[in-house]
């Protein structure tokens, strides 16, 4: 089962990196061009959204599934700091991802309460965009590619 979760984890990160990628470029194109923030844009930018929690969903699956997760109980807090390896995948990753999660859902509620079209478009480039940096951050690049 973990193999399996490992393999969805990675393969559905390409497609949210992809996503969420599109998300900041079409709001910054949208915020640049004084365009009206339209259906096309509400889609993006949800597809952003919901494959962002669907990733979440996987990887807490993962989290707590994989053999790293047994390290919690063999070294300790102290042991699994210590062990920069064992800190990126138990603690780095989850958190810096969890973070950059919650500030694209922040830039969708935000988006929904802006009264200009500029405004809308701006919340979703700077939440999508910091959480975009956030998780390019912490992706483990030796393993993932």
């Amino acid at each position: 089962m973990y193999d399996a979760v490992k393999t969805l984890h990675s393969y559905w990160a390409y497609l949210v990196l992809l996503i969420v990628i599109i998300a900041v470029v079409n709001a910054i194109a949208g915020m640049s061009s004084k365009r009206p923030f339209g259906h096309k844009d509400l889609r993006i930018s949800l597809f952003g959204l919901i494959v962002t929690h669907i990733q979440l969903v996987i990887g807490l699956i993962l989290y707590f599934v994989s053999p790293r997760f047994s390290l919690w109980s063999e070294l300790g807090m102290g042991g699994v700091m210590k062990n920069a390896v064992a800190r990126l995948y138990l603690v780095e990753h989850p958190f810096v991802n969890i973070l950059a999660i919650v500030l694209i859902t922040m830039g969708w509620s935000l988006h929904k309460k802006q009264p200009t079209d500029k405004k809308r478009f701006s919340r979703i480039a700077i939440m999508y965009g910091i959480g975009l940096v956030l998780l390019l951050s912490r992706i483990p690049w030796s393993e993932w590619i």
